[in-house]
């Protein structure tokens, strides 16, 4: 008997006395006894303490021993099973979570609707796991364009290097939430469960929490403070509220998209709105915490504390997603724009953002046959309904961070900022703390000239400014 078979049978086995699957760490446990894997390699494996692990394997043993009435610990379930004893139970009866008697054998034969299968057949093969699954609050995306880059790397941060906390940055339009869920249907079979909230009307944490973990729980009602209170330390360890025990004992990934609603507005990026700081310390926490767990965020703006964590790639990563470049012309394709010789020029100006290409191209073909010459003929640049979508952006803005928009979008080329321009009325630490924090919402771009680091605007957002803004 293999080891898929192994946790075939053991699976069957627990669910039968709990109406529970094994989690991620029993299965870890499972393996790693058979591997002669000690508990401290396993914690190593599943990113949690060596008590947790081993708590969770005392408990896993007398499970089995109670399904088989046979005294199985780690030290003999290798032993058993080269002996054949543990497979060689020709009818096993064990009594399931209903109180009734069951069978289980070579043949697997769980008759119950809870049941992972009715039937396993003689020589198992290992199934993909069903993650529970609740995308509620995900948006609905009826094309996703090529990210194939994108998402190799958002994989290897999740899979191969285990990163606890990832930030999807990117101004509105730019594709993050297409990208996450597209993300989910490549890697939801390594999960446990996977949940999808918005953070768009701005709920307190303690209501997010109480949402993730009810979810975790499948439904269950959340253990009250009390409860809570004379649980196992382990069990008891809190990440702003959320216990590390669903984290550790189920692979969850959880995406919060609109982050940047918890935010304040007019003032630099990444200050929270009164009453909101404990998501700051809810986010350092999830990346340094020990789990196997990922939370990704998706936002326009970065948070704070980001910066720091993204010094140990195993806590933290964050990935900026940009435009689409060639990859776009789909969109002037399906939109039935002209002159294909002027799309990369178009693609250019808008720098690839899927939503704002939409939007111009829509208005090319209403306003001008689609013809995109006589869009560009007009000496300054038409924004139509983009103006709408830049101008969620920029009422967030201070009043700082408005003066250094000002400056840049007059600018006819990249610029330094070695120095502060004369004719801004902010000191020189005001001015630098502005940039930052642009850069942080994304809304400057960094161009590099040999040693040189220049800053400038992206073509759009410069008109926009020009167009709207008044300080």
């Amino acid at each position: 008997m293999d080891i898929a078979e192994v946790l075939t049978l053991a699976d069957e086995l627990i669910f039968a006395k709990t109406g529970k699957h094994l989690d991620y760490v029993q299965e870890a446990i499972l393996r790693g006894t058979l591997q002669d894997t000690t508990y401290t390699q396993i914690a190593q494996e599943v990113y949690s303490s060596p008590s947790h692990v081993r708590n969770v394997g005392s408990q896993l043993w007398k499970l089995l021993s109670k399904a088989l009435k046979k005294n199985i610990t780690k030290n003999n379930f290798r032993t058993v099973l080269e002996k054949a004893s543990f497979y060689n139970y020709q009818l096993a009866i064990v009594e399931n979570v209903t109180g009734e008697n069951i069978t289980v054998n070579h043949n697997v034969n769980i008759c119950q609707e809870k049941a992972r299968s009715p039937k396993t057949p003689q020589n198992p093969q290992p199934t993909a796991k069903q993650p529970r699954i609740d995308l509620g609050d995900a948006p609905e995306i009826s094309t996703f364009f090529d990210r194939t880059s994108e998402l190799s790397t958002l994989k290897q941060w999740i899979l191969e290097n285990r990163t606890r906390l990832i930030s999807i940055l990117g101004l509105s339009g730019s594709g993050k939430s297409a990208i996450a869920l597209q993300l989910i249907q490549h890697i939801q079979y390594e999960f446990d469960c996977i949940i999808w909230r918005s953070l768009r009307d701005a709920p307190p944490l303690q209501t997010l929490q109480t949402d993730l973990i009810q979810f975790c729980r499948g439904g269950a009602p959340v253990p009250a403070p009390e409860e809570r209170a004379i649980a196992a330390p382990e069990e008891r360890a809190t990440t702003g509220g959320l216990p590390l025990q669903y984290l550790r004992s189920h692979r969850c990934l959880i995406v919060l998209d609109d982050v940047q609603t918890i935010f304040s507005s007019q003032q630099l990026a990444g200050n929270y709105k009164p009453g909101y700081e404990n998501y700051g310390t809810f986010f350092k926490q999830i990346a340094e915490s020990c789990h196997n767990s990922c939370i990704v965020l998706i936002s326009w703006e970065k948070p704070r504390e980001i910066a720091a964590l993204e010094s140990h790639p195993k806590n933290c990563q964050t990935l900026q997603l940009n435009g689409l470049g060639e990859s776009a012309r789909e969109i002037f394709t399906e939109k039935g724009l002209l002159e294909s010789e002027n799309w990369s020029k178009l693609i250019d100006i808008y720098r690839g953002n899927p939503l704002w290409l939409n939007t111009v191209a829509a208005a090319i073909q209403d306003l001008f046959s689609g013809k995109i010459s006589e869009f560009l003929s007009y000496d300054s640049l038409v924004l139509g309904d983009l103006e709408y979508l830049l101008h969620q952006h920029f009422q967030r803005l201070s009043d700082s961070e408005k003066q250094v928009m000002s400056w840049l979008a007059n600018q006819i080329k990249a610029v330094e900022i070695s120095k502060k321009p004369a004719l801004l009325e902010l000191s020189p630490s005001e001015f630098l703390k502005a940039v930052e924090s642009l850069r942080r919402r994304l809304l400057i771009e960094k161009v590099q000239k040999g040693d040189r680091t220049l800053f400038q605007l992206q073509p759009a957002i410069a008109e926009y400014i020009k167009t709207n803004m008044i300080l």
